[in-house]
């Protein structure tokens, strides 16, 4: 592990001077805090690689247009269909977040043509990439298309995932709200209440 300091106190050094001074402890390897921090920054910036990671972790602090420059470039270099996949994944992420949907829409596509070639049809990142096409649908106010990939990405998650798992509530408040977006609010309620029961047991999702 690299070199991590705590900070200690913070003195300002008189009246008159903008300076201040640090008091900086240098930490143990075998912190219990910072063995936590840094096993939360590894599963928050996941990735094969480094870039990958450093891409995620873009992603997570709302750096899209980095986040895209690098995935382009990665885009570029991609050696095999999985790792293209993943990157038009990610550049869809990137698209819904900038608000251009149309293009979300078509990278989400691309990855997911490639997907179905390569898993089976009932494969958790399918479902993944048919809620995100989903969710572009219903920005787009296209709520019959939305409710099309949000039913492909319910059936998935209902055979892979438990029955209180936050993946399926999501699943199923995204298609409550689309029911109520088109005015079927009886069928909205019945899907609102099967998410609402599941966030009333579900663990909180940062649950270790």
């Amino acid at each position: 592990m690299h070199t991590v300091f705590r900070i200690g106190e913070v003195r300002k050094i008189d009246k008159k001077s903008p300076l201040y001074e640090v008091e900086l402890k240098l930490t143990s390897d075998d912190d219990q805090q910072l063995r936590q921090l840094t096993d939360r920054i590894r599963e928050e910036s996941s990735g094969s690689t480094g870039w990958y990671r450093m891409g995620q972790l873009l992603l997570k602090i709302d750096q899209f247009n980095k986040a895209e420059e690098l995935y382009m470039a990665l885009l570029e270099q991609a050696s095999d269909d999985s790792d293209r996949a993943h990157i038009y994944h990610q550049l869809g992420w990137v698209k819904r977040n900038q608000g251009q949907y149309k293009e979300a829409a078509s990278f989400y596509e691309m990855s997911l043509k490639i997907k179905r070639k390569t898993l089976p049809e009932n494969h958790p990142s399918l479902a993944n990439t048919y809620h995100n096409i989903g969710q572009v649908y219903n920005n787009m106010g296209d709520y019959s298309k939305a409710y099309e990939f949000y039913e492909k990405a319910v059936k998935i998650r209902e055979e892979d995932l438990p029955p209180n798992h936050r993946n399926l509530a999501s699943s199923y408040n995204n298609i409550g709200a689309v029911y109520n977006d088109m005015g079927n609010y009886s069928k909205a309620l019945k899907f609102y209440e099967k998410a609402h029961k599941i966030y009333e047991k579900a663990p909180p999702p940062d649950h270790p």
